[in-house]
């Protein structure tokens, strides 16, 4: 499909050559122009040349009065039979000249009207040019707009889906509290255990991992105090116990740890 910069590109080609065309016109005719005015002004010197080698051909024959009043005579009847076919002549050339010059200004408005097309189709070409630059920023931004949607969307399902799942794996982590330590374990209970390793193995491949709570300082953006214990042993707002694990997904809290607090 030929698109609209396509066809103004082709105008301004065509356009480039019709205006060169006219160049070469102007100058082919100026040139044709300056030969016929040389060739004009040599005629003039070869006619005397003519008239004096006739003048000293009839001054070696015979040298008489006669013969030169004869000569003069005929140059004069030949000037007198000559005037009208001069008049003639310049007639002719002043129409030619006429003609001429007509021709010279309808080529040169061509080519005057040759260049304006030419820098109107530029100016086009220079607003499409525009145009499609800023659609493709445009687009450009629309398109890291809607990665950026697309992106705090799949995070908001992930944190979602992972909220739910904590709670499972909570009663994981109890159930397998209860059991005795060092006590031998039934399939069952190994059946158990090998659940809730793979589930926090594929929980930590999405970058789900718990928080370190007890022993750290109070962080009201990580922890959710929900007692209180005076302890002079430990250090003040110092995490002595914790209730419930917290996550973070990524960079992002999924979920506080539920602490006790000392001091």
């Amino acid at each position: 499909m030929v698109t609209e910069r396509e066809i103004t590109e082709r105008k301004i080609d065509m356009a480039s050559r019709e205006k060169e065309q006219a160049k070469k016109d102007v100058e082919q005719e100026t040139m044709e122009t300056a030969e016929e005015k040389n060739m004009e002004a040599s005629a003039p010197d070869e006619k005397t040349a003519e008239d004096f080698t006739a003048e000293e051909a009839s001054a070696d024959d015979g040298g008489s009065k006669e013969s030169s009043d004869a000569l003069k005579e005929d140059a004069e009847e030949d000037g007198t039979t000559a005037d009208p076919e001069g008049e003639d002549s310049v007639q002719n050339g002043e129409e030619d000249n006429t003609e001429d010059s007509a021709d010279k200004k309808e080529k040169k408005r061509h080519f005057i009207k040759t260049e304006r097309k030419e820098d109107k189709l530029k100016e086009q070409l220079n607003e499409l040019n525009d145009k499609v630059v800023r659609q493709m920023a445009e687009f450009d931004n629309y398109r890291k707009r809607t990665e950026k949607e697309k992106q705090a969307m799949f995070e908001t399902g992930a944190k979602s889906v992972i909220e739910k799942l904590l709670p499972v794996v909570d009663n994981f982590e109890r159930g397998l509290a209860a059991l005795e330590e060092g006590a031998e374990r039934t399939p069952f209970e190994e059946g158990v255990l090998m659940t809730y390793k793979q589930l926090m193995t594929e929980l930590e491949k999405l970058e789900v991992k718990p928080l370190d709570a007890v022993g750290k300082e109070f962080d009201p953006n990580l922890h959710n105090a929900v007692m209180h214990v005076d302890d002079e042993s430990l250090g003040e707002n110092i995490v002595v116990e914790e209730l419930q694990k917290g996550y973070t997904y990524r960079d992002s809290v999924v979920r506080h740890s539920m602490v006790k607090v000392a001091n």
